[in-house]
């Protein structure tokens, strides 16, 4: 149902129109609020790199960032990656994942990247620190972040977009009444999609 109101193909998302409009309004004010100087990103110590996207669920980010990582350890980078960790519930964050750390813990997507790139990964809702906890314990020498484009509280150097080919914008609308959490005007301000 959900795929079929974002697509344009049902009629139901015009119902869902004006809370779109309050969600555009809010996310615009608080990337705005970055923008203009109100709120402060905290900046590491590091180059950061944001792989995210503009539309609400999978999107192929996840696949992106294990190929970044490996490209750069291939180059003799040290690499850390932080995350959110959906789907994981941990007893206490920010969480730096071992080799035993669960996806109950963590999440699928951070363990998948911890055991196919064997890159420090760190988990929590807070990725600035999810990123001082890497930074206290491995000397790395750059942070990419799964997803977190929305996340404005941590300064990046460098944003890529990864798009969905098949399903691109939806029907163009922001979250509920679309996939959209922000307008695809965004992609001009960012460093590659």
């Amino acid at each position: 149902m959900i795929a079929r109101i974002w697509s344009g193909e049902s009629p139901l998302w015009r119902l869902l129109l004006p809370p779109s409009w309050l969600y555009g309004l809010v996310s615009g004010a608080i990337r705005l609020s970055y923008k203009l100087g109100f709120k402060r990103a905290w900046r590491a110590p590091v180059p950061v790199v944001v792989v995210g996207n503009l539309t609400a669920g999978g999107n192929g980010k996840t696949p992106v960032v294990i190929w970044l990582v490996e490209k750069l350890q291939q180059r003799g980078v040290r690499v850390g990656v932080v995350s959110r960790g959906y789907g994981g519930k941990a007893a206490a964050y920010p969480l730096l994942l071992t080799p035993e750390t669960t996806t109950a813990e963590a999440g699928d997507e951070p363990v998948l990247i911890y055991q196919r790139t064997g890159a420090p990964v760190a988990v929590a809702p807070e990725r600035a620190a999810a990123v001082k906890a890497i930074l206290a314990a491995h000397n790395v020498q750059i942070i990419i972040t799964d997803d977190g484009l929305q996340h404005y509280r941590l300064a990046r150097d460098i944003e890529i977009v990864v798009i969905d080919g098949v399903r691109r914008f939806g029907n163009g609308w922001w979250l509920p009444a679309g996939p959209m959490r922000e307008r695809a005007s965004r992609l001009k301000t960012v460093d590659a999609a």
